[in-house]
């Protein structure tokens, strides 16, 4: 009989080959890495001028995976949300970030309260104005905790916002395009949308809208494949309260579809689990 171990498994998975064909063309994308004003997160955080804390906020969390049993089995952690441009340079998505994951944006409470959770991690504007000179596009994205909860990770969720327009899109448009190497994951988001009435749309094209590098953060996996979630500012903006979609107010005010949005990911989240052997 052949005994596979923990390591030769992992490995395994690492080498596995990524798909990087995606569905219909969805037309214009964002600007370029090349409009970035930081080459990556690196350079940034070696600005002096660039202050965390007050220009910019990182947040993360990894649950304990504590296996001391010879005969019991803990999981392995399966799945990371990431919110690369969180806080004021894509409204919405450190929110959305959280709620994935397990936790209320207000106060972080568990919601549900029963759970699961899974591993987050976001980098937050937390400026006045001009928090987008800090967006540093996905594959220059080398923080060094988020690549190491990635690289740790069976599965990368990254959440991004966009405009309709940059989504190739009309105007107006209430939609999420859903991106990323992973094409089991896809089809799951793209299942669960529908069933929740949330129009989604298979992303394809630029990397910056397809997320079909395998130099994107999304990508960064134990599997070298995730999903990438771009949200166009209307849709974002349906989820909060009217008058109250800030930085400062949009936790405490959710509005349901939010939660119906969130539902929907981790309802994936939980399918594509489901499919995995425990490590």
């Amino acid at each position: 009989m052949t005994v596979i171990n923990r390591r030769t498994l992992i490995a395994a998975f690492a080498a596995a080959p990524a798909l990087s064909t995606l569905g219909a063309a969805v037309g214009s994308t964002p600007a370029s890495a090349a409009a970035d004003l930081y080459p990556s997160n690196t350079a940034l955080y070696a600005n002096p001028t660039v202050v965390e804390g007050v220009d910019y906020g990182r947040r993360y969390r990894r649950h304990l995976v504590d296996d001391q049993s010879p005969q019991g089995r803990t999981p392995f952690v399966r799945t990371t949300v990431i919110a690369p441009h969180g806080g004021g340079i894509e409204g919405g998505t450190s929110e959305l970030c959280l709620a994935i994951a397990g936790y209320h944006p207000a106060d972080l409470a568990p919601a549900p309260a029963a759970g699961p959770t899974h591993d987050f991690w976001m980098f937050e504007g937390l400026r006045s104005s001009n928090n987008s000179e800090l967006h540093v596009t996905s594959t220059h994205c080398d923080d060094g905790v988020a690549r190491a909860m990635c690289a740790g990770s069976r599965n990368v969720l990254s959440l991004h916002g966009c405009t309709a327009a940059q989504a190739g899109l009309e105007a107006g448009a209430q939609a999420v395009l859903v991106g990323g190497l992973n094409p089991t994951f896809r089809q799951y988001l793209m299942e669960e949308f529908a069933a929740a009435g949330i129009r989604a749309v298979t992303a394809s094209g630029e990397e910056e809208i397809a997320g079909i590098s395998p130099e994107n953060i999304c990508n960064r996996s134990l599997l070298g494949m995730g999903a990438q979630l771009e949200m166009t500012t209307e849709l974002r903006a349906a989820m909060f309260a009217p008058g109250k979609n800030t930085r400062t107010e949009r936790a405490a005010n959710t509005l349901p579809l939010f939660w119906a949005y969130a539902t929907a990911v981790r309802t994936a989240i939980q399918r594509l689990e489901a499919t995995q052997p425990i490590l």
